[in-house]
């Protein structure tokens, strides 16, 4: 990677060519992450504080403003024979997490793919339109925000990760380190938890902090029963994006490309269920594409891109047990053990559909008990009256 970051735009062919006959474009995907921002925290013994920050700590940053705004118009020359050059919201949706830092970069993310051009220009001295970016708050997001919380199970996952042998072979050679960092930072020395605030620091600038922040995402989602993890997290997103895939094909909608503003932890939790991690923390502005192409036959394949470098044409990558270019019903096998059928089960969660039918039957029963006692004492009361008589 550029070592100033993703700031180099770059011309590559676009793909979904239609002078290539043999295949037609029908849907993309493009899941990036936000652009640079400002430190999400800081330690305990930092003397910078978050009041140094002209917006404080987590915020896009103008850097990253024009990492996303260069990265819209590379998906725009991309797709420049498969968009419209218009927007329309009926091929195009958009979707962030409910963060600043992302929504700030989808919004710079949107000024470089749609600039306003002939009809949709509203003010001829602003190159610029508004795109409406639709948000789940974090609370609820299944779809973007990892890793998932509300799961025990993968909460014991991370508890188990820390003991194994497979993260303590990883962590060793950096225990020195972490122990003077714990120190002069006044950090607590759990390896997961001071791993993460790793993740969390600006740390390109520092390769030997790189190295701890990219083993921190590895044993977040992969390393350790990889798997179940999976199903657990990225295998969610995998889902999501099956499911769409698998509606395109099957019918004529005019949704043509559905892009996401994320996380690290986004890219990372999906590439690692997928089995495609590089082992790299992905950088600003990475953004992994899938494609989904008819050929004149009616089959249909999938193609998925990374792009984590804006000096080199996206990496083409290779689902493993099938080629670059996988046919779709060979896509859906291979992914299928990472998708879980009834995730709140998987995670160990207590069915509220159970309790509530539980609760719901010793109402009833309770009822039934005051509306026998009711009749019984109304009996009682009329024969006692009868008596007076």
């Amino acid at each position: 990677m550029h070592p100033t970051g993703m700031l180099h735009f770059f011309s590559a062919s676009p793909p979904c060519l239609l002078f290539l006959l043999a295949f037609r474009c029908l849907l993309s995907f493009c899941i990036f992450r936000h652009g640079d921002r400002t430190p999400v925290v800081n330690f305990p013994t930092d003397l910078h504080k978050e009041s140094e920050w002209p917006q404080g700590f987590g915020q896009l940053t103008k850097t990253g403003m024009q990492q996303l705004y260069e990265l819209g118009q590379y998906i725009r020359q991309r797709y420049s024979n498969f968009l419209n050059s218009t927007y329309h919201r009926q091929e195009f949706y958009i979707q962030s997490t409910d963060y600043d830092r992302t929504i700030m970069s989808a919004q710079s993310c949107l000024s470089g793919l749609f600039p306003p051009t002939s009809s949709q220009t509203w003010n001829p001295e602003l190159p610029w339109q508004p795109i409406p970016v639709h948000i789940v708050p974090k609370s609820s997001d299944r779809r973007l925000h990892f890793p998932l919380h509300d799961c025990p199970r993968f909460d014991e996952l991370q508890n188990e990760t820390q003991t194994s042998s497979e993260f303590q072979n990883r962590i060793q050679p950096y225990m020195d380190f972490l122990q003077t960092m714990a120190v002069n930072t006044g950090l607590e020395l759990n390896n997961l938890k001071i791993l993460d605030n790793f993740k969390l620091w600006n740390t390109k600038k520092y390769n030997f902090m790189e190295k701890l922040a990219e083993l921190s995402l590895l044993s977040l989602f992969g390393l350790y029963k990889t798997e179940e993890k999976s199903r657990l997290q990225g295998g969610v997103l995998v889902n999501t994006i099956l499911k769409s895939i698998k509606q395109a094909a099957n019918s004529s909608r005019e949704r043509k490309m559905e892009v996401y503003s994320a996380h690290d932890t986004t890219v990372g939790a999906l590439q690692i269920a997928l089995n495609i991690f590089n082992g790299k923390l992905p950088p600003y502005a990475a953004c992994q594409f899938f494609e989904l192409y008819q050929e004149s036959s009616g089959r249909y394949s999938i193609e998925m891109h990374y792009r984590n470098d804006t000096s080199k044409d996206p990496y083409l990558l290779s689902l493993p047990g099938c080629t670059s270019s996988c046919p779709l019903e060979k896509f859906t096998e291979l992914v299928s053990p990472m998708i879980a059928e009834n995730w709140s089960k998987e995670c160990g969660k207590k069915d509220k559909t159970k309790g509530f039918d539980v609760a719901v039957g010793l109402l009833f029963i309770v009822d039934l008990v005051l509306l026998y006692l009711l009749y019984h004492y109304g009996r009682c009361r009329r024969r006692n009256n009868y008596q007076d008589l």
